[in-house]
């Protein structure tokens, strides 16, 4: 006999029978014992099984993660509990990505758009009244300088791809700075919208973005002969790299001034019929509008001023890499710097060759182009920091990264992250290292067309689009682009505050 899983006891057999009183006593004697083991059998068994339970309950709870509601009762005597995993699912790791880059963009807008009102602000009550909204703009900026930093890592492997848990981090960390530099902006906008005033005191507000409007109008024309001078100074194929970089500027600064000059009449007559929120909202839009097309007639002037710095330096140049060539190798003439001494030399002379032709051309090379292959050539060589080569550097360096700063400025709506972090990355090293920073610029600048290429342009065939500006200024992230009209525009701000001067639903 057994009541468990312990080895079986053969149950004893009784002796002969001896008599009557005997048998009666020995019966007794058997049920009360039987009275005794009957219930400790029953008992026991109880027990076990309720051991058992509470064995399987404790291990299911180490190692689920939530303890259910389900019960489930036993005939009698078991008790069972069920458990219902509720861990939320992982975001991939592509998801993150978008969204970190999407906060990155989104950081960068509101830094943008922050300067650009702050500059108008700055024009109206003077440096010191606006000196705490510079510092909020300076620390947000080294927030999303430290969140292009990190990204910059992880687009290099670091953390390497198969440390999921540090890349996750690591995009953790650009969505939290960004996120602190949006803050940073939140927290100062209602003070700013205070200074300005803009409900109350409208009119000083458009009297100087106007004054502005006429002078960018009056520079359009000698801006517009700048760049036609240019185009005859650097014909085909050089003007296929000296000139291409601002070619339709001038078109596009006119399309922003439409677009101002609208809003701006909108703005008066709303502020003449008492309709502040409607007047602010279109002054904002035209000082947006303003602002890019002073960056866009600046980079034509600030080209056509390189490109005749470069002009001048490119002699120089050429006779300061050629004496680097020379020490180089005195010092390793059959080293490993034999393959670089040989692309210097090579470059050296296709770049004299191209300056001796162009006396008799007129300059038809690119001057630019020219120093920016010469310090290519000479970095390997270790001479391309200092003296007039690295004067060479600064200046062919300086101008591509204003050039792709000038593109993200103005066609914002529509660069992506790619494009934007290359920047960053091209700015930062223009402070440390400028030799370095220009193929990052250059790239930024590519990547940057190719996202406008790409996102075209939502308002062409609309009725006004050429008459109204409304496309250009959606491009240029002067307004959001959220209705027909071209959505609100955007203000000194972070994310949380961005539209802040959207027009309440009707």
């Amino acid at each position: 006999m057994t009541i468990n899983a312990e080895v079986p006891v053969a149950a004893a057999r009784g002796g002969p029978v001896a008599g009557a009183g005997g048998h009666r006593q020995q019966v007794a004697e058997g049920a009360t014992s039987a009275d005794l083991v009957l219930p400790l059998v029953a008992l026991g068994g109880v027990g076990v099984l309720a051991g058992y339970g509470y064995v399987r309950r404790t291990r299911r709870a180490r190692t689920r993660t939530t303890p259910g509601v389900g019960v489930g009762v036993g005939v009698g005597v078991g008790v069972g509990i069920g458990v219902v995993s509720t861990q939320p699912p992982v975001t991939p790791l592509p998801v993150l990505e978008r969204q970190a880059g999407a906060a990155l963009v989104q950081a960068d807008d509101c830094l943008r758009t922050s300067r650009e009102e702050l500059s108008f602000a700055e024009a109206r009550f003077g440096a010191a009244a606006v000196e705490p909204f510079v510092r909020a703009l300076r620390d947000a900026e080294r927030e999303l300088s430290a969140a292009f930093a990190i990204r910059l890592r992880y687009d290099r492997g670091v953390p390497e791809p198969k440390e999921e848990a540090a890349r996750r981090q690591a995009l953790a960390g650009i969505v939290g700075r960004c996120a602190e530099a949006g803050r940073r902006l939140d927290a100062e906008a209602p003070a700013f919208d205070q200074l300005r005033a803009l409900e109350q005191e409208m009119n000083e507000a458009l009297g100087i973005a106007e004054t502005r409007f006429r002078e960018l109008a009056a520079r359009t024309g000698n801006v517009d002969a700048t760049l036609a001078d240019l185009h005859a100074r650097y014909p085909a194929p050089a003007a296929s790299t000296a000139t291409t970089t601002v070619t339709g500027y001038v078109e596009q600064a006119k399309d922003r001034l439409v677009f101002a000059t609208t809003h701006l009449n909108q703005a008066r007559q709303a502020a003449d019929l008492g309709h502040n929120g409607e007047a602010v909202r279109s002054l904002r839009a035209a000082e947006g509008a303003i602002s890019q097309a002073d960056v866009l007639l600046n980079d034509v002037d600030r080209l056509a001023n390189s490109l005749a710095a470069a002009a001048e330096l490119v002699p120089a140049t050429l006779t300061g890499a050629e004496s680097e060539i020379a020490r180089a190798t005195t010092t390793s003439p059959t080293g490993p710097l034999h393959t670089h001494l040989t692309h210097a030399h090579t470059t050296l002379a296709a770049v004299r060759e191209e300056l001796t032709g162009d006396r008799n051309r007129d300059h038809a090379h690119d001057p630019l182009d020219a120093l920016r292959r010469i310090v290519q050539a000479m970095l390997p060589l270790g001479g391309a920091r200092d003296g007039v080569l690295g004067a060479a550097a600064w200046l062919v360096t300086r101008n591509d990264v204003g050039s792709a700063d000038g593109f993200v400025a103005t066609h914002r709506g529509a660069v992506g992250v790619e494009a934007r972090t290359r920047l960053a990355e091209a700015e930062l090293l223009l402070t440390t290292d400028p030799a370095a920073a220009d193929e990052p610029a250059l790239e930024a600048r590519e990547l940057a067309e190719q996202d406008v290429r790409v996102h075209g342009n939502p308002y062409a065939g609309a009725a006004d689009e050429h008459t109204s500006g409304v496309g250009g200024a959606v491009l240029g992230g002067i307004l959001l682009g959220e209705d027909p009209d071209g959505g609100p525009p955007l203000t000194f701000g972070g994310p949380a505050t961005r539209k802040r001067r959207a027009l309440p639903p009707t």
